[in-house]
């Protein structure tokens, strides 16, 4: 999955998916997505350039090849009526990452992730896959 740099009105409507909304796959009550439980674990990854952000509770984990031993950060969480949200603040840069429900490929391995996952970083915008400690991605464990 190549890296992409998308411009602002294309961010705005990836985070739309945590606004309220009628569109197919969103509650038509409006209720704010609740497929993942706070005590829930979220991975989100990508490819080209390689990233990971890990998220547990309030605090996440991003690494990359240049930083494996990774970054603390602090992130707090929102629900929205179509994916679930965390913002914080990464090496003085904020960071938004959004979850939304899909079948999403890294485009390298042979594993499908029930999640897509983007994160708005920097002024650079990275599309990748999640998962979560229940809804774990199928096909091989190291691949």
């Amino acid at each position: 999955m190549q890296p992409r740099l998308l411009p602002l009105a294309v961010l705005t409507f990836a985070l739309a998916a945590c606004a309220p909304a009628k569109t197919d796959g969103i509650d038509p009550q409006g209720k704010p997505f609740d497929k993942v439980a706070p005590q829930e674990a979220v991975t989100m990854l990508g490819t080209e350039p390689f990233w990971n952000l890990t998220v547990d509770g309030d605090e996440g984990l991003w690494t990359t090849p240049e930083n494996q031993p990774g970054t603390k950060l602090a992130l707090k969480r929102f629900a929205g009526n179509g994916g679930l949200g965390f913002s914080g603040t990464l090496d003085g840069q904020p960071l938004t990452a959004t979850l939304t429900p899909g079948q999403c490929s890294d485009g390298m391995s042979d594993r499908s992730f029930p999640f897509v996952a983007t994160i708005a970083l920097g002024g650079e915008t990275l599309t990748g896959c999640g998962y979560t400690d229940s809804q774990t991605f199928t096909g091989p464990e190291a691949p």
